[in-house]
């Protein structure tokens, strides 16, 4: 095989490309973690969209981030700052070159950084395994993208194991938002209302009559909201059913303070979201609300048989608009009192069901 010398010592030099989005970055960072512990004289470098890259700097692992940045480099005066980026990678002489994002751009990079192996998801979309060197095909089509990510690395016989820390902890950004929005004062449960899709968000007004019920049954509790600065006006809405219980953080905090919130949070509702793959890291308890994706693919990493999904005909269609009538069923029927039963249960560690998600009968 083509430079499979390279995987042969310990002090190798790994170009990972993994760019976006952030919960797919958050999917493979078990594949850095797990290199670095089995090469611990290698040094790993990521590429990564520039907007997400407070989530990995001066992360113990890497030795360094090239940040990219999409908008910028489409602009075609631009493209010879692309083309001296990639001519820089090239002089860096990788060892080992591995794309997870499988996409034309990633595949088309990671060839042309010309690292002795390249290996790649073994993917059908827009031919990106026609320039790896090695291709890791996804076991079977419910694979959880974690594994298939980890199948890269049992291509290259590093051992696979659970003993890493996902997220490391940032206790100097964790003392900073316990004093600036005194998250100590009560224990709290954290909410993703917002989604990159329309079509996996949860109605708002079902987040509300969630918190509503909750407000009461658990008097000792505060609700935090998060989200982007687009759902700031979502989150203030759904906050003011309890306007003394909860704090939307929507659009108030960085990449960092975010995934420190959930560290610190007791349990996490949430759409199909990157928060809520970040909870799942970090090993809190999430309550998983899906519509159109398939959670046995795409749900929170060992916690799948805890996503909360209609039993339809449509469902998974893998659509980001909708075809059904009426219109967005999947998550407009789950009821908020499903997903109240949900919460309370895994507040006091009632084990789950026997199944790979709990799929939600309509009545």
């Amino acid at each position: 095989m083509p430079g499979c010398r390279a995987i042969r010592k310990n002090s190798l030099k790994i170009f990972i490309l993994k760019p976006s989005s952030l919960g797919d970055v958050v999917q493979a960072l078990p594949v850095l973690r797990l290199l670095k512990k089995h090469f611990p004289a290698s040094t790993i470098y990521w590429w990564i969209e520039a907007s997400l890259s407070p989530l990995l700097e001066n992360d113990p692992d890497l030795a360094g981030l090239v940040r990219f940045d999409r908008h910028r480099w489409a602009s075609p005066e631009r493209w010879s700052e692309g083309l001296q980026s990639l001519k820089r990678l090239r002089e860096e002489a990788f060892d080992l070159v591995i794309d997870l994002q499988a996409l034309a751009r990633s595949s088309v990079v990671s060839w042309l950084v010309h690292g002795r192996l390249t290996v790649g998801l073994d993917d059908a979309r827009e031919g990106a395994p026609a320039f790896y060197d090695l291709r890791v095909p996804r076991l079977s089509p419910l694979t959880h993208a974690v594994d298939w990510y980890l199948g890269v690395l049992r291509a290259l016989a590093v051992p696979v194991g659970r003993d890493f820390d996902w997220l490391p902890a940032r206790p100097d950004v964790q003392t900073a938002i316990r004093q600036r929005w005194s998250l100590d004062a009560m224990p709290f449960i954290a909410f993703q209302p917002g989604a990159r899709w329309t079509t996996k968000r949860w109605p708002a007004e079902h987040f509300a009559t969630l918190i509503r019920s909750l407000a009461v049954e658990l008097p000792d509790h505060r609700f935090v909201l998060l989200g982007s600065a687009a759902d700031a006006d979502l989150a203030r809405t759904i906050a003011a059913v309890a306007p003394g219980r909860c704090l939307s953080l929507a659009g108030r905090t960085s990449l960092p303070e975010m995934v420190e919130c959930l560290r610190l949070s007791e349990l996490l509702v949430t759409n199909d979201s990157g928060p809520m793959h970040v909870a799942a890291a970090l090993g809190r308890p999430v309550v998983g609300l899906f519509g159109p994706t398939e959670p046995r693919r795409t749900g929170p990493y060992g916690q799948v048989e805890r996503a909360l999904q209609m039993r339809l005909p449509c469902v998974p269609c893998l659509r980001g608009h909708c075809r059904h009538t009426p219109p967005l069923e999947c998550l407009t029927a789950l009821p908020p009192d499903r997903v109240r039963r949900a919460v309370l249960d895994r507040l006091a560690g009632e084990p789950p069901v026997n199944a790979a998600c709990q799929r939600v009968l309509l009545t």
